[in-house]
């Protein structure tokens, strides 16, 4: 039973089992404690409610998982520019919002770019660069309007209230969206070379480049990938809340941070994996479902709550990294008496 423990514990996916089995306490402790939890709807509601953070926190662990200390701090202002550019352009343009959908993304991706290349080429810290494009998203998200710039296109409206039939319940286009993202996500980590890359670049950068790989542009292509994920999240942010507004998405960069390293995700790279990161979204979600049935807890309760499980993974991360050394050490022993 030992061996088994220290073997789960060793498992790359060990922090993923810990938080699969937290979600299903906190989903089974609320349906134990309220009458109605317990249900599709309240389950499928997770995802359409918590779809443009599924959809950040993606693009997010792609770039801790390629390491050098990386991190996206500009998400949220790049979900708040999304949001309030598909206004401006559906209220002062003819433009289809087909047609605006791919200029945010565009911008979603140009940001990433000069995310990636500043970060790549110049060897400057990430926290440093992303606080910096925060800033240039947010400043140019209060020029195009101070105020919150309604979306009345017809069309938009009919894509934003759109949802999938499943029986008696339903899936909004963004819920779908989301999943879509996950999936693709982790067919890429998993089963493509670039995905091995990433991880490789995250475990040990000298190694990977003495390997032959090109870690500069997997790195250029990770913060890419953060952008368009943080413009995509936005489209889908601007489907629930259908307006343009400075201060959308605002604290979301660091929302998509806790879910992603509670699903799993090690901070200084190298480890990560997708589905984890959905759990880790599922979570705040359960989370704040749990204080909105109670219905006299502030929502506020929620940060605290995530605020103790961000801090309890980090120092279990901690553990598990010394318990692998450990394991290593002996194992080089053992090959070391052989010899």
């Amino acid at each position: 039973m030992r061996k088994f423990l220290s073997g789960a514990i060793a498992s790359p996916h060990f922090p993923f089992y810990v938080t699969a089995v937290l979600f299903v306490i906190l989903f089974g402790a609320g349906s134990v404690m309220f009458e109605g939890f317990f249900s599709p709807q309240v389950f499928l509601n997770l995802f359409i409610d918590n779809a443009p953070l599924i959809i950040v926190t993606v693009g997010i662990t792609f770039t801790i998982i390629s390491g050098f200390g990386g991190i996206d701090l500009s998400v949220g202002a790049v979900v708040a520019l999304t949001c309030m550019t598909l206004a401006v352009l559906m209220r002062d343009t003819s433009l289809s919002p087909f047609v605006c959908m791919v200029i945010v993304l565009f911008i979603g991706l140009a940001v990433g770019a000069l995310n990636g290349f500043l970060i790549t080429f110049f060897r400057l810290q990430p926290f440093i660069v992303t606080l910096g494009t925060m800033f240039l998203c947010r400043g140019l998200t209060a020029i195009l309007s101070r105020d919150s710039v309604p979306i009345d296109n017809e069309l938009y409206g009919e894509l934003a209230f759109w949802s999938l039939p499943i029986g008696d319940c339903f899936l909004s286009l963004g819920a779908i969206v989301a999943l879509i993202v996950v999936v693709i996500a982790t067919v890429v980590l998993k089963f493509t070379a670039f995905g091995r890359g990433v991880y490789a670049a995250g475990g040990n950068e000298q190694s990977a480049r003495l390997m032959g790989l090109n870690v500069n542009a997997i790195r250029l292509k990770v913060y890419m990938i953060s952008g368009f994920c943080a413009s995509l999240g936005g489209i889908a942010y601007s489907m629930i809340m259908l307006s343009g507004y400075a201060q959308h998405g605002l604290g979301m960069e660091m929302d998509a941070i806790a879910s992603s390293v509670i699903g799993g995700t090690q901070l200084m790279g190298g480890v990560g994996f997708i589905p984890g990161t959905l759990l880790g979204v599922m979570i705040q979600g359960t989370i704040l479902t749990i204080i909105s049935f109670q219905g006299t807890l502030s929502a506020w309760w929620t940060k605290i709550v995530v605020g103790l499980l961000l801090c309890l993974f980090i120092v279990m991360q901690a553990i598990v990294n010394e318990h692998k050394n450990k394991l290593m050490s002996l194992s080089a022993e053992g090959e070391a008496k052989k010899k």
